[in-house]
């Protein structure tokens, strides 16, 4: 069993006419070259720096000083699309301690300005939305006003000539 562990094996096919000692090193460079690639990037995927939405503990975990501000649960859909625009790091936290529950934004300290201007672009958004007349209630106006005026009356009278 310890043997099976330390021990690795390789399955290497190399499609060829006539099997060379120069075919094998052939295929064992390029073996070994693909497996060096492959550990570049697994590594480079590791060190990677999260952007966008992320998780409190990846953000804080950035070292780069973290702030927070407080928004209403009227879209978070909303304010995810405006700050992705505006490229700001942020966590989204909900305290659920409080009845309706409350959210917490944290975001980067250097992100600072473009957050604000996120943010505002935000609540210009929702402002607009809620000043908008209600689909509903205009369509359910509209099928009372049909509903009330009158309909055409067509009388059908068939004249017989004898």
């Amino acid at each position: 069993m310890q043997e099976e562990v330390t021990n690795r094996t390789v399955n290497l096919a190399i499609s060829t006419t006539k099997l060379t000692a120069r075919t094998i090193m052939k295929g064992l460079r390029m073996f070994l070259n693909h497996h060096a690639k492959v550990k570049a990037k697994k590594a480079a995927a590791k060190n990677e720096v999260p952007h966008g939405k992320q998780t409190v503990e990846e953000l804080i975990g950035q070292n780069q000083g973290v702030s927070t501000i407080p928004i209403a649960n009227t879209e978070l859909k909303g304010f995810e699309r405006v700050a992705k625009k505006y490229g700001v790091d942020f966590a989204i936290r909900k305290d659920a301690s409080v009845d309706p529950p409350r959210y917490t934004v944290f975001f980067k300290a250097r992100d600072e300005a473009a957050l604000t201007a996120a943010y505002k672009e935000y609540t210009a958004q929702a402002l607009s939305k809620q000043k908008r007349p209600s689909v509903r209630k205009t369509l359910n106006k509209l099928i009372d006003l049909t509903a009330a005026t009158p309909k055409k009356v067509r009388e059908k009278h068939q004249e017989r000539d004898r």
